[in-house]
């Protein structure tokens, strides 16, 4: 069983924002698996199916990015999932756009998301694909930074960004996440 989450913020206002990078990769995972998100529960949108010969289950948090965990966990604990089957993806504004980074493990980093997400399953020991989104220029708020959008010179680099995200994902339902860590972070 694996269980692949997207954290990003609900709402027409916040699609294709920085910040959402999580809910893009889960919704191109959605089409590359054939797994639609058609159900929501555990205060989020997900599907499930058989990829590979693995049960596979997408996430989007829909508690906005603050409350991830409470999304999350609940999840995990009806499917009776162990920590080793949760990987989250998000996006990180130490690496530059496009840039994707594997982990299999780590501190929250300032991410909000991924404090909740440590507050709810107890534990810094989860998988994890990070997007770059680098930093803001001309000393913009953070804020008003990760919820706006990409810029159009930006955009190729994010489309390739995600589709590599989604190749590292359908390599862990074949191989150990080390091996897909040594081939995605070069």
């Amino acid at each position: 069983m694996k269980l692949f989450v997207g954290l990003g913020n609900p709402g027409r206002q916040y699609e294709n924002t920085r910040h959402n990078i999580g809910f893009n990769v889960i919704d191109a995972l959605s089409n590359r698996f054939n797994i639609p998100l058609n159900q929501t529960k555990f205060k989020g949108l997900f599907g499930s199916g058989i990829v590979k010969g693995e049960k596979v289950f997408l996430l989007k948090p829909l508690t906005y990015m603050n409350l991830s965990g409470e999304s999350i966990r609940p999840l995990m604990d009806y499917y009776d999932m162990g920590i080793d089957d949760l990987l989250v993806i998000y996006d990180d504004l130490d690496l530059p756009t496009g840039k994707i980074r594997l982990r299999q493990k780590g501190s929250a980093g300032g991410h909000n998301g991924i404090k909740s997400t440590i507050a709810h399953t107890g534990t810094q020991e989860f998988k994890r694909v990070r997007v770059g989104i680098s930093r803001p220029q001309n000393g913009m708020a953070i804020t008003d930074y990760v919820l706006g959008r990409f810029l159009d010179e930006e955009q190729a680099d994010i489309d390739q960004a995600v589709q590599k995200a989604c190749d590292a994902c359908g390599e862990w339902l074949e191989k150990p996440f080390l091996q897909v860590m040594n081939t995605y972070n070069q």
